[in-house]
């Protein structure tokens, strides 16, 4: 036989577009339009629908970016259309390309009941079968004008993600506002030869299913009468059936299918615009279930449920319903979908206990499954926080993203830093939007790297990004891929049912070990430093306010402020989604996370204030109090407690001296010495307590260096290897100057410097007793597309570094033997890097940095430099063209001899530094651990309100340990609890022991295990 399936693939490819699609409404009449254009913000629904509006018709122009146009439909169904099926169709301008980046609606009823969600491939509204009699229809239709911010070409500067402006012109224009009959045979024809021409075009030429199908759709297509699509639809339709009920192969794949809608609870949009998109999208879902109720549709983030819950009750009140009959499911357990390599570690719990505990307490379900599709690479730490929050399995979609390595499974089990596993899919459809076309499918199938061990993958399909969720078309899709030759096998379902069926099919999968590092995206760990210094600081004012009011109620009887903490919390945890703490987001977003964090520190810096004025006032009010809210001891403050100032210091530390010294200078504390050239850079580092010098020769430390930065594309995402290949040292200098003694009596230099059309001043600083040199830096930064690195070359032979995360550590390649080694090429590190060799070791720190390079090269001494550089700053101008521009602060330090338990204690003292208040008497912590590399990360009032203490503490030196904690308050009971501060199974075994003197107070010992979390629970 002839090769003619060209000649019928283009025939069905035009008869489905211009005759199949298009006649499926034959029928239709105008609507009445009238509007009315919302002045500033959106308005509540009552307002829009009772306000005065004016006459309009398809063709007007409407929408200033992010402006809302309410739209009033009127209309009757005419009489001769009793009992067919009638919709509304209205197209408010949309580009059917792009769903879910573009104008959308969410239409109402007069009375303000919502309707459903319009969206560019979801444009009809429900009028029913009318009765015989004309029947009135009335709309009120409330259009969002969010401007396309990725247009095409992708990644071009814009200042519409800045906001509305005043001249802004209307975007676009109404096209479509009708009653149209809706013909059920045409609309049931046009998905049948969807599925077949998928399912065909996803076979391989050489498969007999490919021709079978091919001469079924030609044949079908015989049938059609093009001159009349309604009156021949079912005959066409009964043609091809018989092709539609060849049942799928025994060995076909399994595809367990979920309604979802990906939205991003922040990106291109505000997050004023997120709450309009998951009403809209959630009132599409339950629309769809009452007609659909096979239809599984799984939403993550109690924040996302928490805005429908405030904003659109009624709406949220039938999400209810249908969760209650197991057709809307929460999923994820975490507060947003997070980015999980910059959140610290006691935010990246209180992901996980605020959002278990909000889809408990509102909707009564203990959610099992993490669900992260889209964030930017996985902590190592997250199997033992998805274990410790109750949950059994985690998901992702973004590692198939990574540009140089192709991961090896997709699902496996995933084992943490501690030893903890957790059992884990990559759908290999390789998205989360899926639409359950033959080509998804194919790919699902052919790119499953489990085969013959597994035979199942789990597939989201639903507009995403910016939200709209299934459509009735998938659903059809789903319907007809049941069980259908030559595709794999799709059944709707919850993803529990998948989870438990893929892990009894697979339970001895393979086992991944560390992070799941992502190839791609590496430019977050830098992009919008204010953003991400609003996030450490708030991180550790959280702390402190934790810690504080907690000794406080403890010790004074004060109230604890649990709503004032839940509200920051939750407010820091919404401002880590993976699109606003990465730094990905439009102007708007950053500019209210920034006013954000400038609300949270006022509050958290008042709880601080009135916490410690309770406990300083308990020894009265004369002298000075010193704070140290850190884990460890600091110049005789004990950790998580408090000292009077003249009891504090460093006994017979020696004094830090700065003197002039061959046109440079010489900083001096007898522990280290440091040499600064002319120039303002560090020449030499002497470890005088070592004896050695830690500095590599001839590379003068603290260099700062700029490269350029244009990635190939994701501008704000991305930064490219090439980027290395160009660099300017920064070595031309404005001043170098001495300064007068700093604070404790540091000895301190003040360079400053001028580049392109930026400056920079930096203050070095020696302290008295301390090992470690401190640099601040205030960059006043207005460069565009280009990084500023500060470098620390060091003479050390490490060829791995550590670097801090939640929790812990990991360690990462220095050099690039294989491509897997090469592509990590900028890391992610929270508080400290250390780099080592036996019996020796440095720690580069920071206070807010968190995207580190580390590079090592043999000299032709035979020693061997390794730099560690932190990423200061970036300017990319997508889609954010004013990216950092203007002042930044940055402090970061040096700690020559640091070992691991060092590099803990000091990353810490940078972060949270002391606090003097008013007071005489000492603050008794009210905990104490007997072993530094046991560090307690927060100390807190248990969140039932029953006024226990809550302790959470981790191993942090990847060791055993064996911990005694004593309490400095009576106790009548301890227990080890998880996140949710509950007993669990597999808890640590206490031995609790009283105290000696029968004060109640007593102690608990208790093993750890390398980077075990344990989180205590004191009955007081």
């Amino acid at each position: 036989m002839h090769d003619d399936r060209r000649l019928t693939e283009a025939r069905l490819r035009r008869v489905l577009g211009e005759r199949v699609w298009p006649a499926i409404y034959t029928t239709s009449a105008p609507l009445e339009v009238a509007r009315w254009d919302a002045p500033g913000e959106p308005v509540p629904a009552a307002e829009g629908i009772a306000a005065e509006y004016a006459p309009a018709r398809p063709g007007d122009a409407w929408g200033p970016a992010w402006g809302t146009t309410w739209f009033r439909l009127r209309g009757h169904v005419p009489p001769e259309w009793a009992g067919r099926k009638v919709e509304a169709v209205v197209d408010l301008g949309f580009d059917n390309r792009m769903p879910g980046f573009q104008c959308e609606g969410l239409v109402h009823l007069p009375d303000g009941t919502v309707v459903k969600g319009l969206n560019p491939r979801n444009a009809w509204i429900p009028v029913g079968d009318p009765a015989g009699a004309e029947q009135a229809v009335e709309f009120y239709v409330e259009a969002a004008a969010n401007p396309v911010i990725l247009e095409s070409p992708p990644f071009q500067p814009t200042g519409l993600g800045g906001g509305p402006g005043p001249a802004d012109e209307p975007l676009y224009r109404l096209l479509r506002a009708d009653l149209a009959v809706f013909e059920t045979p045409v609309w049931e024809l046009a998905m049948d030869l969807d599925v077949a021409g998928g399912a065909m075009h996803a076979l391989d030429t050489g498969d007999p299913r490919r021709w079978e199908l091919l001469r079924a759709l030609e044949q079908t297509l015989d049938a059609l009468d093009l001159q009349d699509v309604p009156g021949t639809a079912e005959r066409a339709r009964g043609v091809l059936a018989p092709a539609l009920r060849s049942p799928a192969a025994a060995s076909a794949h399994r595809v367990s299918a979920v309604g979802h809608a990906h939205i991003d609870s922040a990106w291109l949009w505000p997050l004023r615009e997120t709450v309009r998109k998951v009403a809209r999208t959630s009132a599409n879902v339950v629309a769809l279930t009452e007609d659909h109720p096979e239809l599984v549709f799984a939403m993550s983030q109690a924040q996302q449920w928490a805005w429908l819950k405030e904003h659109q009750p009624d709406v949220f009140a039938r999400v209810l319903r249908a969760s209650e009959a197991g057709r809307f499911v929460p999923v994820g357990g975490m507060w947003v979908e997070s980015d999980t390599n910059m959140p610290g570690s006691e935010a990246l719990a209180r992901q996980f206990s605020f959002g278990k505990r909000f889809f408990r307490d509102e909707l009564g379900v203990d959610t099992q499954e993490v669900w992260l599709p889209d964030s930017f690479g996985y902590s190592a730490a997250l199997p033992q926080l998805v274990r410790l929050s109750g949950s059994r399995w985690f998901l992702t979609q973004k590692i198939s993203w990574s540009q140089t390595n192709t991961f090896p499974h997709h699902t496996f089990w995933w084992e943490g830093i501690d030893g903890t596993r957790v059992f884990t899919h990559f759908p290999p459809v390789d998205t989360y939007n899926s639409e359950l076309t033959g080509s998804e499918l194919a790919h699902a199938s052919a790119n499953f790297r489990d085969k013959g061990g597994a035979s199942r993958s789990l597939v989201p399909f639903g507009h995403g990004d910016g939200g709209g969720g299934p459509t009735r078309e998938m659903l059809a899709r789903a319907r007809r891929l049941g069980d259908l030759e030559g595709s794999p096998r799709v059944e709707i379902e919850h993803p529990a049912e998948f989870f438990a069926k893929a892990h009894a099919e697979y339970p001895d999968a393979p086992v991944w070990l560390g992070e799941l590092y992502l190839e791609f995206h590496r430019g977050t760990y830098t992009s919008q430093a204010a953003t991400k210094q609003g996030n450490r600081r708030s991180e550790h004012l959280l702390r402190e306010a934790e810690l504080w009011a907690a000794t406080a109620a403890v010790r004074t009887g004060a109230p604890y402020p649990y709503e004032e903490l839940d509200r920051v919390w939750r407010t820091v945890l919404l401002n880590q989604f993976h699109d606003i703490l990465p730094g990905s987001s439009i102007a708007w977003v950053h500019r209210e996370a920034a006013q954000a964090y400038t609300r949270a520190a006022t509050e958290l810096e008042g709880i601080i204030a009135a916490a410690q004025a309770d406990l300083a006032g308990v020894g009265g009010t004369s002298g000075t109090l010193v704070f140290n809210a850190a884990p460890h001891e600091r110049d005789g403050v004990p950790a998580l407690g408090a000292l009077p100032a003249d009891r504090a210091g460093t006994p017979g530390a020696a004094a830090a001296t700065v003197s002039s010294s061959d046109g440079g200078h010489v900083l001096d504390n007898g522990l280290l010495t440091v040499r600064v050239d002319g120039r303002g850079l560090v020449t030499s580092l002497l470890d005088r307590v070592a004896g050695r010098e830690v500095l590599a020769p001839d590379a003068p430390g603290n260099l700062l260096q700029v490269h350029p930065d244009l990635p190939n594309q994701w501008d704000a995402w991305d930064v490219d290897a090439f980027y290395r290949n160009t660099v300017v040292d920064l070595t031309d200098v404005d001043a170098v100057e001495v300064r007068a003694p700093g604070a404790g009596g540091a000895a301190e230099l003040r360079v400053a410097r001028s580049f392109g059309a930026s400056s920079v001043v930096q203050v070095l600083s020696l302290s008295p007793g301390a090992r470690r040199l401190d640099v601040e830096t205030v960059v006043d930064w207005h460069e565009r597309e280009r990084f500023l690195k500060a470098a620390f070359p060091v003479d050390v032979r490490a060829d791995e570094s550590s670097s801090e995360i939640q929790f812990g550590h990991v360690k990462r390649p220095t050099h690039s033997n294989t491509s897997w080694d090469a592509a990590k090429f900028e890391i992610c590190a929270h508080r400290w890097v250390h780099v080592a060799e036996p019996g020796y070791g440095v720690a580069v720190l920071n206070d807010s940095t968190y995207g580190h390079d580390v590079t090592r090269a043999v000299r032709g001494d035979g020693g061997t430099t390794t730099t560690v550089r932190l990423s200061l700053l970036r300017a990319p101008r997508f889609p954010d063209p004013e990216t950092d521009q203007g002042e930044h602060r940055f402090r970061c330090a040096l700690a020559p001899g640091a070992s691991v338990e060092d590099a803990v204690r000091e990353g810490y003292r940078i972060n949270l530094p002391v606090r003097e208040v008013p007071g005489g008497g000492a603050v008794e912590p009210l905990v104490r651990v007997d072993d530094p590399g046991v560090v307690v990360e927060s100390v807190k009032l248990a969140d039932d309100r029953s006024g226990d203490v809550v302790v959470r503490l981790y191993e942090a030196r990847g060791g055993r340990a064996r911990a005694t904690v004593a309490t400095g308050f009576p106790v009548t009971a301890v227990r080890a609890v998880n996140l949710l501060e509950e007993e669990y199974a597999d808890a640590p075994e206490l031995d609790v022991r009283a105290a000696a003197d029968g004060g109640g107070h007593g102690s608990v010992v208790f093993g750890l295990r390398p980077f075990q979390i344990v989180t205590l629970r004191f009955a007081r």
